[in-house]
């Protein structure tokens, strides 16, 4: 992510830590706190006028005045209370113990599932199909095997036996390849040890075991992962005030006078200039996918927050990864100072580490395949490897030579040495260590601390008190947090509610949805009539809002998973116990949700007309509200227990229909199944729903009239009196003879078994007991239950064929051949780079153009204007040069790299980029590669399918794909990924990925130029030097190549040809020749005053004398203004313009091949297409899950209406039964979304290189889910028509074929409108909540849930018409109730008493003719019985439905399909929300 993209404030200055000034400050504010309290309060005010003075600073544009006054301060408070902890303060009230804790491990061994050999394979859809129907056996097989035998799942142990110490004051830097164990011991030692199979060895923190240690004193041993986790959307300053918030001690843990709140902004403050970030206090933290701060500041925002947790065992894992070498230097120092002030004990493990950084540290541990091959001193560990046989390489640097001696393909033996008679396996570097000195003073060691543990106790007595001394009142001596439960959930409130506010975006969009939802629900049902037809309606809107607040609360659980590693991650840090974020979102949510809610009841309910009374609205608010409560609880409890979204989702298709289905309003109860009846009353939507019916009928009453009297008058008729009369009945429930007026209450009781005595008893009681019950439900789920998200320790592979067999087969041949031919290696290692480079430029006499750029700037718009992120940067790329982009962090690097190759869509880029002098061609993105910072890709492909997919659509499609795939396996060979060839890309490392970011753009062979945005980055010192010697050879066949680079050793520099560096602001300090030995660089810095020392890396000094390293800026002048008064500047603009000139002295190149991409249309569709299929057919969680909810959801509707008859009731249901397909696109929608979206972050990076048009991508994306969702249409079609007991009609077996063809173009438009709906929203928050209105809004208007004739003319004539769902209901219904005979049941009659001396026929023959139905006995003299449906067209006629439209319905339905496709082709192409 681009460092100016991030966070415009990068242009402010990027300063470091002065250790002189630091310690010199921090000793003279602990005198001036140790005076009077008046002193303190008098220095406290000082400090707060100094960091106001260091503010100011830091928003003058000369970096190194704000350099220098952001040094000193940064962790001295937060020191200055380490420090005050562990001494005896006279003037505080009691003593503060120290926090001393030294760390011994004994034999620690770390085993995981999986035994030698262990190879885990990725689960396709057809393995999840089989292993759902073999599951019941396998479940009994293995109860079974339970019983009879007690053999344990395989192990294999990826740490072996570790022995060692660690004292307070003390450093250890942790060294190995990627794989080694690295991240394993951190994580150990650390007591993080969820995830693995078993971890043996005795762990001690001064004396106290690991048990005891991660349940009293959680939070005191700290481990920082490599990735950097936040919420996004808080700033800076709100991130660090909340860890500290939760960590801050109580009054005895503080000086007497200082309040919390003074404590915790003065450490806020000092953390914020330790790690020279003050600037950014006011920024969003952002991630990969939300502007906000730079990548190296977002790092030290990690680093910052777990400082503040005060941890006296800290292990931090590659903190340094994506900070430039000066940055990290500061770091590293910044852990220096605090572990000898604060008496830390502190674990590292650092990639590229320098010497300036090795040396700091005072003890490293070298870790070989898990093996402890080194343990002691760092100054001796060098002379160590050397006496075990191993080369010396003195221009090597230590920690580099440590790693390369435990590499077998880096490793050098020395004369007369090889792998026959020197230690190198892991095991004999074991060995050879636990026979030596080092080994056995680590023995010594361990005895005497252990034994010092043992009998003195000191430092372990005054831990346990200082740890009880800093908790704040009223907290358990034996909890392990700081602050008690009720402040935790008060500090998480503040934070959720904040969160909540700031995202305006979402806040403005569910409110705006909401109530434009509200305006439709309640236009629909406008003004109801207190009348017989008012009366089913009134249930209807009261439904749709309870179903709306369904599909809104369901929202929920998506959100859990996603904040879950957050909540792992500040849980392990003892910040809260995870219950408090439980009640924390309940009681954050309540205002915003409240007021939405409200505002929803507002509009529904006076727009609907119902009972218009202050207790009627605010009783139907206040269930509608609790039954959100209720429901968000219950949704919530889904996303704690479920692992990911697609098996939550599983339960969703059990729960959900069945939660509509049975709140008592399209199945009253006492129509329910007597065998699923019970669903009813453990739901809680049928107690809020009941408790909202029975507010509303107890105030009303009805008039029967209309369409409710029977019998009644026709067009053209006047037989029967218009008012309700002796001889007629009113059909509404609750009806009483004699008596048009139907009271509510009466209404509810006969209709719907509801009693409205029950609302405050029951109804309202049992729902306050659901929220109850849910919170409950989350709190244990929470605490016990929740699933934790571990990295995968291991790598997951696709199965081989034929193919990848043989290809993996001669991979290893190779590998086994290089690595035994150990005194050829490293010609054999060159001849194979020279062939890939050589293969770079096959015709050496080819013209390569050349890159220039002249006066670039770049601006970005900011609040109140804009922020210059570049100015006028100049030079130029060679073809068969190497060049570095250099400078501190936030200094523009990522962002020039963005700029030159196009990638900005956002801000003014002004000043000229060219190619050969010429403007840039439409080809030019395609003719370059970029390996960007971020490693997106396909996470279901295997390595060798990415590679693949890139070189067959990035090469020219004149290179024969043979060529292509031989091209794949050299780049395989040359990364060193041929044990990973068939690993897929989620589950590889970080530095596998990073190298897999290479190859990718490798593989497209780029004419042009090579951009790589820090390639070394997140990789080991052997790694990155390979990976440079590699860029070296590509350079020298001829290869432009351009790319940052943070922390170079001085032999990794040497290797590039020329280098640009930048300063703060985006201002060019040099560009030119590096040189042998650096010499070029060196001379000019010296002739300007800035002379390097002989053993000083100058990649690191140059930045140290621009003013970005620890001292200040070398000589009086900015070195911008040197620059550009200097004659070397000169010579670039001139070289420039020579450039230009020989370039457009030859003839402008033809034209008619600037194709955008490489490759034709129809083969970027195929290629993409068959991506796709893979990645599908590899993600068994969404393919079968949405499978599974086909076939649940289907089968739970099915249940309710098995086999249906021919009655009236049965009629009504047939009706439901196809309705409840229209439920089934917004779940298809819910579950599709998000993957397109995420499909669309990869298509993003993708598309930056040209590698295939949008148009393939929304193509691609709909193809690939065409099989399967055929598949799940004939699994919902089987399970509905089949139970239900469709094809009775006149349509018979063929109307249910037809059905078929109806439920697969619904799942195509379901399909389709996710899609859409991915591709108008920018992300997954926003989208989700468009799926309940639009779906809401279709169900209503379709002409059920409103008959046709109901509906306002103002829906009827364009809403109705537009709506799909309309199409197939008209669709469905007619084909099976077409001929449908309908036979009432007995008491499904209307029963009518004719005029005396008439018989039934006489008195209501007429009224049949007219509006249909029949007579049961037409003969009889009393107790007429009227069936309102003689057959099944009778009841849809009148909904504008026709039988002989029926294909054209269908048809229109697959119309609504293409549009959406088409929508989405165009939504694709121009709506990305990729903001670079």
């Amino acid at each position: 992510m681009s460092e100016g993209v991030q966070h415009v404030e990068t242009a402010i200055a990027d300063s470091h830590v002065d250790v002189q000034e630091a310690e010199q400050t921090f000793n003279e504010l602990i005198r001036q706190l140790s005076r009077h309290s008046q002193t303190r309060n008098a220095q406290r005010s000082n400090l707060a006028s100094k960091t106001a003075s260091v503010t100011s600073h830091t928003s003058i544009p000369d970096v190194e005045k704000g350099k220098l006054d952001s040094e000193g301060d940064d962790e001295k408070p937060f020191d200055l209370r380490e420090y005050l902890t562990s001494s005896n303060d006279a003037n505080q009230a009691a003593g503060i113990q120290h926090k001393h804790v030294a760390v011994t491990w004994d034999d620690l061994e770390v085993n995981v599932i999986g035994g030698a050999g262990f190879k885990a394979y990725i689960p396709t859809f057809g393995d999840a199909v089989m292993g759902f129907f073999m599951a019941p056996f396998l479940w009994l097989w293995g109860l079974l095997m339970g019983f009879f035998s007690n053999k344990k799942p395989p192990t294999r142990t990826i740490l072996h036996k570790s022995s060692g110490v660690l004292k307070p004051g003390e450093m250890c830097l942790v060294l190995g390849c990627p794989g080694a164990g690295c991240t394993t011991f951190l994580k150990t030692i650390a007591n993080y040890r969820d995830g693995y199979a078993s971890v043996s060895g005795n762990v001690l923190y001064a004396g106290i075991d690991a048990e005891e240690m991660a349940k009293y004193y959680r939070g005191e041993v700290v481990y920082n992962q490599e990735d950097d986790i936040h919420i996004a959307t808080l700033t800076v300053g709100q991130s660090l005030d909340f860890a500290l918030s939760t960590k801050a001690p109580g009054p005895k843990g503080r000086l007497p006078g200082v309040s919390s709140k003074e404590f915790r902004s003065t450490v806020q403050d000092s953390l914020l200039k330790m790690l020279n970030i003050p600037h950014t206090q006011g920024t969003l933290v952002g991630n990969a996918f939300v502007r906000g701060v730079s990548g190296g500041e977002r790092k030290r925002v990690s680093i910052a927050e777990m400082m503040a947790t005060r941890a006296r065992v800290q292990c931090w894992d590659n903190s340094t990864r994506g900070l430039d070498a000066s940055t990290a230097l500061d770091f590293v120092k910044s852990l220096r100072i605090m572990t000898d002030v604060l008496g830390q004990t502190t674990f590292v493990t650092l990639y590229q580490a320098s010497e300036s950084i090795y040396e700091l540290f005072d003890k490293v541990l070298v870790l070989d395949n898990g093996h402890q091959v080194y343990y002691g001193p760092p100054s001796e560990a060098r002379a160590y490897f050397e006496g075990l046989g191993y080369r010396p390489l003195p221009r090597q640097t230590t920690p580099d030579y440590l790693t390369g001696c435990t590499d077998p393909n880096e490793r050098q033996f020395a004369d007369g040495h090889s792998a026959g008679n020197t230690p190198s396996s892991p095991e004999d570097l074991d060995a050879a260590f636990r026979k030596s000195l080092a080994y056995k003073g680590i023995r010594e060691s361990y005895r005497e601390v252990t034994r010092q543990m043992e009998t003195e106790k000191i430092d372990q007595e005054a831990f346990r008190a200082a740890v009880l001394a800093d908790k704040r009142k009223g907290v358990s001596k034996k909890s392990p947090y700081t602050l008690g439960f009720s402040g935790q959930v008060k500090a998480l409130t503040i934070r959720q509610f904040r969160l909540r506010r700031q995202d305006r975006f979402q806040l403005v969009t569910s409110f705006t949805l909401a109530i434009a939802l509200a305006l439709v629900i309640g236009g629909a049902y406008f003004n109801l009539p207190d009348t017989a037809a008012g009366a089913f309606t009134r249930g209807g809107v009261i439904f749709l809002s309870m179903l709306a607040v369904v599909i809104e609360a369901f929202a929920e659980m998506p959100l859990q998973m996603i904040g879950r590693p957050i909540v792992n991650k500040q849980t392990s840090y003892g910040f809260y116990r995870p219950a408090a974020i439980v009640l924390a979102n309940f009681f954050a949510d309540i205002p915003i949700a409240a007021v939405r809610v409200f505002i929803f009841n507002v509009i529904v309910y006076f727009m609907a007309n119902l009972a218009r009374s202050a207790g009627g609205f605010w009783t139907f608010h206040l269930f509608v509200y609790t039954g959100y409560l209720a429901l968000q609880g219950f949704f919530r409890t889904l996303g704690l227990l479920c692992v990911n979204f697609d098996s939550a989702f599983r339960l969703v298709a059990v729960f959900v229909p069945n939660m509509m289905q049975y709140t008592g309003y399209t199945i009253p109860t006492f129509n329910m199944k007597r065998w699923l009846f019970w669903i009813y009353y453990i739901n809680p939507l049928s107690y809020a729903w009941g408790g909202s019916m029975e507010n509303e009928f107890m105030r009303t009453s009805y008039i029967c009239d209309g369409d409710y009297v029977v019998p009644r008058n026709g067009p053209g008729m006047d037989i029967y009196p218009n008012d309700l009369g002796p001889n007629q009945v009113c059909t509404l429930y609750g009806a009483q003879a004699g008596s048009d007026v139907i009271p509510g209450k009466d209404y509810l009781e006969a209709g719907f078994a509801l009693n409205t005595a029950d609302i405050w008893r029951r109804s309202l009681v049992v729902t306050l007991a659901f929220i109850i019950f849910f919170l409950i439900t989350q709190l244990v789920a929470i605490e016990l239950f929740a699933p934790k998200i571990h990295g995968t320790s291991f790598n997951i592979f696709a199965k081989e064929n034929a193919e990848t067999k043989r290809l993996n087969a001669i991979q290893r041949e190779k590998k086994a051949a290089r690595a035994n031919d150990q005194q050829n290696k490293e010609d054999e290692k060159d001849e194979g780079k020279e062939k890939l480079a050589g293969a770079e430029d096959e015709n050496p006499h080819v013209h390569r153009k050349v890159f220039t750029w002249e006066d670039l700037n770049y601006h970005v718009p900011v609040p109140g204007g804009t922020r210059r992120l570049l100015h006028d940067v100049c030079g130029y790329v060679k073809p068969g040069t190497l060049t570095a982009l250099m400078g501190a962090s936030g200094a523009g690097k990522t962002t020039c790299l963005d700029v030159l190759a196009q990638r900005k869509n956002i801000g003014v880029v002004t000043g000229d980029i060219l190619v050969d002098g010429r403007p840039l061609g439409s080809d030019f993105a395609r003719g370059t590669a970029y390996a960007e910072q971020m490693d997106v890709h396909e996470g279901t492909a295997t390595v060798r399918e990415a590679l693949r997919f890139s070189a067959y659509l990035r090469q020219p499609a004149e290179v024969p794909i043979e060529e292509k795939d031989q091209y794949v396996e050299e780049i395989i060979e040359l990364l060193e990924l041929q044990d990973l060839t068939e690993a897929l890309v989620f589950s590889l490392s970080v530095e596998a990925r990073k190298r897999l970011t290479i190859g990718v753009e490798l593989a497209s062979k780029p004419a042009l130029l090579l951009f790589l945005d820090e390639p070394t980055s997140g990789l080991d010192g052997q790694s990155a030097w390979n990976l440079v010697r590699f860029l070296r050879k590509l350079a020298d066949q001829g290869q432009a190549i351009l790319c940052t680079i943070h922390q170079p050793s001085s032999l990794l520099f040497e290797s590039f040809d020329r280098l640009l560096l930048l300063e703060s602001g985006g201002e060019t300090v040099y560009f030119g020749d590096i040189g042998k030995d650096s010499h070029v660089i060196r001379e000019y810095f010296a002739q300007h005053g800035a002379q390097c020392p002989s053993n000083v890396n100058p990649a690191e000094y140059m930045l140290e004398a621009i003013g970005a390293g620890l001292s200040p800026r070398v000589g009086p002048r900015d070195w911008k203004d040197v620059w550009l008064d200097s004659s070397e500047y000169q010579r670039v603009r001139e070289e420039i313009n020579e450039i230009k000139a020989q370039a457009l002295a030859n003839p402008a190149p033809p034209q008619q091949n600037t194709r955008t991409y490489a490759t034709s249309f129809l083969y970027q569709l195929k290629v993409v297409v068959q991506r796709n299929n893979m990645a599908l057919w590899r993600s068994p969680d969404y393919v079968f899950s949405r499978l599974f909810v086909h076939a649940m959801f289907s089968l739970f509707i099915s249940l309710s209406f098995l086999q249906l008859g021919n009655s009236v009731r049965d009629l009504q249901y047939r009706v439901f039964g196809m309705f409840w397909l229209a439920v089934l696109p917004p779940i298809i929608m819910t579950q599709l979304v998000p993957l397109f979206i995420f499909n669309r972050l990869t298509f993003i990076r993708e598309a930056s290189s040209r590698i295939y048009s949008p148009y393939v991508f929304a193509i691609a994306q709909l193809l690939g889910e065409v099989p399967y969702s055929i598949l799940c249409a004939i699994v919902y079609w089987v399970l509905m028509v089949y139970p239900m007991g469709f094809g009775k009609g006149a349509a018979g077996t063929n109307g249910t074929g037809f059905q078929l063809l109806v439920v697969i173009f619904i799942e195509f438009f379901g399909v389709s409108l996710g899609q859409l709906l991915g591709s108008l929203s920018p992300s997954i928050q926003i989208a989700v909540l468009f799926v309940p209105f639009t779906s809401v809004v279709l169900a209503i208007f379709c002409g059920v849930t409103i008959p046709y004739p109901s509906l306002i003319p103002f829906w009827r004539d364009w809403l109705y018409q537009l709506d799909p769902f309309t199409r197939m209901l008209s669709a469905m219904l007619s084909t099976e109730l077409h001929g449908l005979p309908i036979v009432c049941a007995s008491d499904e009659f209307s029963v009518f008493n004719p005029p005396s001396s008439q018989t039934c026929f006489e008195w209501a023959g007429e009224f049949v003719n007219a509006f249909g139905g029949y007579l049961n006995n037409p003969n009889a003299t009393a107790a007429c019985q009227y069936c309102q449906y003689k057959v099944g067209d009778e009841y849809f006629t009148p909904l504008n439905i026709s039988f002989s439209n029926r294909w054209r319905d269908v048809f229109i339905v697959f119309a609504f399909f293409v549009f959406n496709i088409i929508a989405t082709i165009i939504a694709s192409r121009f709506l990305r929300y990729a903001r670079r």
